[in-house]
């Protein structure tokens, strides 16, 4: 992975922000620019981030500067990425608990599978350092891809240290671990519970077919519990959740991208996305998928799979909260818009655009979302998420010794 630069020239700095401007002002999703007025706010500021000399300080100001336009997945950094947040490095959300010493982070969502979770990390540990030094709110707990990290928690009378290994990530342009997508198991009185905590690939393929086994394990349960806490978000695979929300093929939702809101369009006749291809083997599935929208806008809809009807149709519940990010709250929107499951938790985060990252040059990176997503009865999220019809607050600090009241509240909702 290469070094951020120890120097950089003044007509280097001149590139890397004259092809964020261009990139930005041509193919960020909103003609408007979020009402940030952000040409003239560059313009206005390129002088003061073009005499900033040293590296680190420029990136920090093309981040802010970039950062303005106020949506989610937006950013501006260098491929090396020395720190990533905790959901994405070790697979782990925290939460502000208050203590009687002070404000800490304490765990919530724990994805089996990542590095926070082969560690040996528990919901309710109380985070007091990493590698020795106090981690306390509002500085969020961030990790370097690539490298070893030592957690000191508290366990309710217990004092720990957890090693983490966090591996390099497989992708420079969205630095995560991947932690397993896919949980099912069977509750007591014949009901199901589906946990879904990323939707890795851009096709989502692979996922897609892990929810379908799932599904098959759970098929002989009258009620399901869809478990989002947490979510990562991801790509396409979230089609085949929705899906199984409801046995008919009906309409999620839209992306659309600048070009087709610039020049005008009708949802109906954008280009329709109703099936996974996951009965092909991959090269095929994939080539598939190339010939139908490869090299076109991006602007299409999204249609449910019309999948068999299962027992628990009516009789579902979905959790989140505040860390349900981007298809985790397609999922949830879907399900409230179409009255296909009680959403049980917090509101989600409100990070629903989609982000795609675009070198800018000598190891510099823009992220920004090209294309919005709307729901198909005109809903958008981003800067608010999706409200429970059930609030229930997680007890993270009581979570391993009294259960989870989360699913406890979510099974008195179902009965």
């Amino acid at each position: 992975m290469s070094q951020r630069p120890n120097n950089l020239s003044y007509n280097q700095r001149t590139q890397i922000f004259d092809k964020v401007y261009r990139e930005v002002t041509k193919h960020y999703f909103d003609p408007k620019f979020n009402g940030s007025e952000w040409p003239v706010l560059a313009q206005s500021s390129k002088d003061g981030i073009l005499a900033t000399e040293d590296p680190e300080a420029f990136e920090l100001a093309m981040h802010d500067l970039v950062r303005r336009l106020g949506t989610s997945h937006t950013g501006f950094f260098h491929q090396s990425v020395r720190r990533v947040p905790a959901r994405l490095a070790i697979g782990a959300t925290f939460s502000r608990i208050e203590l009687p010493e002070g404000t800490h982070w304490v765990a919530q969502d724990v994805h089996a599978g990542g590095p926070a979770h082969a560690a040996g990390l528990h919901t309710g540990d109380i985070l007091k350092s990493v590698n020795g030094r106090p981690i306390l709110p509002p500085e969020q707990p961030a990790f370097a891809m690539g490298a070893d990290w030592f957690l000191e928690i508290q366990r309710g009378m217990q004092n720990l240290t957890l090693p983490v290994v966090v591996p390099m990530p497989r992708s420079r342009r969205q630095p995560y671990c991947e932690p397993d997508a896919v949980a099912a198991a069977r509750l007591d009185g014949n009901v199901g519970y589906l946990k879904v905590s990323i939707f890795p690939g851009l096709l989502g393929l692979g996922v897609a077919r892990d929810i379908d086994a799932a599904v098959a394990e759970l098929s002989s349960c009258d009620r399901l519990i869809v478990d989002l806490r947490g979510h990562l978000g991801g790509g396409l695979g979230v089609l085949r959740l929705m899906s199984y929300l409801t046995p008919n093929k009906i309409p999620i939702g839209y992306t659309l991208s600048r070009k087709r809101a610039e020049s005008g369009y009708q949802k109906e006749n954008l280009p329709k996305l109703g099936k996974l291809p996951t009965h092909l083997p991959n090269p095929v599935a994939i080539a598939s998928m190339a010939l139908r929208f490869g090299g076109r806008d991006s602007s299409v809809v999204l249609m449910s799979e019309g999948l068999r009807p299962q027992r628990w149709h009516g009789h579902i519940a979905i959790l989140v909260n505040e860390h349900t990010v981007s298809a985790g709250e397609m999922v949830a929107a879907f399900a409230a818009e179409n009255g296909l499951a009680t959403i049980v938790g917090t509101e989600t985060a409100g990070r629903l655009i989609p982000g795609s990252g675009t070198k800018v040059g000598d190891g510099y990176m823009l992220i920004m979302p090209r294309a919005e997503y709307i729901t198909w009865q005109g809903c958008r999220f981003e800067g608010h998420g999706i409200e429970p019809n059930v609030r229930a607050k997680q007890t993270s600090h009581e979570h391993r010794e009294n259960g989870d009241n989360v699913v406890e509240i979510a099974l008195a909702a179902l009965n």
